[in-house]
C-alpha cells in the first residue's frame, strides 16, 4: 500500500515538474514582424513593461494606450516622465486604476476597448506573466484579436529569485486554466465586461 502511494506521488511530482519546465520553455518572446492593432494595453508591474508599451504608442503601433492596474498615487504626468512619453502619450494614453489582479486587468481592458470600439489589442507584460494574461484576456474578450508583446526579465530563469517567481507564476497559470475551463464564458461570445 505504501509503495503504491509512493509511486502515485512520485508520478504526480514528475508530471508537475515536467509541466513547469514546459511552461518555462514555451514562454513567448517578442514578435519579429511589425505590429499593428487598435489599442495597446500595458499591465503594470515593472518599468520595462511601461517603456515598451509607450514606445509602441509613440511609434504609431496602436491608436491608444491603456495602463491598467496603475497605482492610485501615480499621475499620468509622472508616468510620462518615467517612460519618456511624448506627444502621443499626452493625447492617447489612459490610466486604469481599478484592476487589482490579472483578471481585473482583463476586465478593465475589455471595458476600455468596448468604449473605443477596438477589435484588436496588443498586450504588454512580462513574458512569464503573458500566458496567464492572454488566457484571462481571451476569456473576458473571446472575439478580440490579441497580440502578445512580452517583455523579458533581465535575470536568467535559473537564478534563484527568478526561479521562485516563475514557480509562483506557474501555479497561478494552472489556477487560471482551471477557472477558465470550468466556466467557458458567455454563450454568445460577447465580452464578459459588457454582457
Amino acid at each position: 500500500m505504501f509503495r503504491r502511494l509512493a509511486i502515485i506521488i512520485g508520478g504526480l511530482l514528475a508530471v508537475y515538474i515536467a509541466g513547469f519546465f514546459l511552461f518555462v520553455a514555451t514562454l513567448p518572446s517578442k514578435p519579429s514582424a511589425p505590429l499593428k492593432a487598435d489599442g495597446i494595453v500595458a499591465l503594470t508591474g515593472g518599468d520595462a513593461r511601461l517603456d515598451a508599451a509607450v514606445a509602441l504608442l509613440e511609434g504609431g503601433t496602436g491608436k491608444r494606450l491603456l495602463i491598467t492596474g496603475a497605482n492610485k498615487i501615480l499621475t499620468k504626468d509622472h508616468l510620462k516622465q518615467l517612460s519618456n512619453g511624448g506627444r502621443r502619450f499626452d493625447c492617447c494614453a489612459d490610466m486604469g486604476y481599478a484592476a487589482e489582479d490579472t483578471y481585473g486587468n482583463a476586465e478593465e481592458a475589455a471595458e476600455w476597448a468596448a468604449q473605443h470600439r477596438f477589435r484588436s489589442l496588443i498586450v504588454v507584460t512580462a513574458n512569464y506573466h503573458m500566458p496567464r494574461s492572454i488566457r484571462f484576456f481571451r476569456w473576458v474578450m473571446p472575439k478580440m484579436r490579441l497580440v502578445a508583446y512580452p517583455v523579458e526579465p533581465q535575470a536568467a530563469w535559473w537564478h534563484p529569485g527568478m526561479l521562485h517567481l516563475l514557480h509562483n507564476e506557474y501555479l497561478k497559470y494552472m489556477a487560471a486554466v482551471v477557472v477558465t475551463v470550468v466556466d467557458p464564458g458567455p454563450p454568445d461570445g460577447k465580452s464578459r465586461a459588457t454582457s
